[in-house]
């Protein structure tokens, strides 16, 4: 397999997945997305429309969808774009598995604690790991609008000189990295703390409010991070700072809606019932902050959050958080 000739298939047509399967289809190449519902198939091979998940792009007409993972087995490699808590079980259906797995989901599995590279890792040990994570929202990748991302290659330069020339596009340009760790973390922290910015929207607490939210949210992203073992210049970068910024400023923002919605006042299990689309950071905050005890981190926002989503008026959380102790920025535990 030479760079720029590398099979790629997606799993996952959700609105994430079908904007990545576009984007790669963007240059007349041929793309296999694998899709969960047989009448959203139907709808990709018959119309190049995925209406239940991204409907206002028109679909490039060399995707092809399949509701068989059997059929993925010729991809050299895969873009895995499942929500995150079914990482594990879609690799083990999966007959054949590639060479390269880039992981396009971002969280940590709640049963256990893993970060999605250890899921793949035990699911597939055979295969060589990387992590696709930066400041995207789909609508705009599938509007071939720019793009930068992070490339984290677990297989080091050799595995970046095979996926990045497949990957990259005029529009879609991944920056290399070799902290696996880094790029999850980022991805998975940025979630939780784009609902805490949510709350503040809902809440009409001001910019100032929400910039600090960001700042300390990063703060607590970072002591997480190096905790894990990851690099802070990562976390400084377009997956973990880049992607903090663009989630918690956005009702684009799964996870920035769902916090607004709790600001406001509504039930986070009305919530989370009623939702199509998989708010990640909602399943990723109660194992973050069991992870953060753990590992002897304090989050006290992802805690907030964690709350919050438990059941707890997001007013007095606010106040609570308020009411802290005051104490220096910078070197600080908490």
């Amino acid at each position: 397999m030479t760079g720029g000739t590398c099979n790629i298939g997606v799993v996952g047509a959700g609105a994430w997945g079908t904007a990545l399967a576009h984007m790669l289809a963007s240059d007349g190449r041929d793309v296999l997305i694998w899709a969960l519902e047989p009448e959203l198939v139907e709808q990709i091979n018959a119309s190049h429309r995925n209406a239940l998940y991204l409907p206002a792009a028109a679909l490039a007409p060399t995707i092809r969808a399949t509701g068989d993972l059997a059929q993925l087995a010729g991809c050299d490699a895969l873009l895995l774009v499942t929500p995150a808590q079914h990482l594990g079980n879609i690799l083990g259906r999966m007959p054949v598995i590639p060479r390269d797995l880039v992981l396009c989901s971002k969280g940590i599995e709640q049963n256990s604690g893993r970060l999605m590279s250890d899921v793949a890792h035990d699911a597939a040990p055979s295969s060589e790991i990387a992590v696709l994570s930066g400041p995207t929202f789909a609508h705009e990748v599938a509007a071939g609008l720019p793009t930068a991302v992070t490339l984290a290659c677990g297989g080091g330069d050799a595995q970046w000189q095979r996926l990045a020339p497949a990957i990259a596009r005029p529009a879609f340009r991944p920056y290399y990295s070799d902290d696996v760790i880094g790029a999850e973390v980022g991805g998975a922290v940025k979630n939780v703390l784009a609902i805490a910015c949510g709350v503040v929207e809902g809440l009409r607490l001001g910019q100032n409010a929400r910039a600090a939210v960001i700042a300390r949210g990063y703060a607590e992203m970072l002591r997480f991070g190096e905790a894990l073992g990851a690099q802070a210049a990562t976390l400084a970068g377009l997956c973990g700072l880049g992607d903090l910024v663009l989630t918690c400023s956005s009702t684009s923002s799964r996870n920035f809606s769902l916090g607004k919605a709790l600001g406001e006042g509504q039930s986070a299990a009305a919530l989370m019932a009623d939702r199509r689309t998989v708010a990640e950071g909602a399943h990723t905050a109660p194992v973050l902050v069991e992870l953060a005890a753990r590992h002897n981190t304090a989050m006290p926002l992802v805690e907030a959050v964690h709350r919050l989503l438990q059941g707890a008026r997001a007013d007095a959380i606010v106040a609570d958080i308020l009411a802290r102790p005051l104490q220096a920025e910078l070197g600080n535990p908490a």
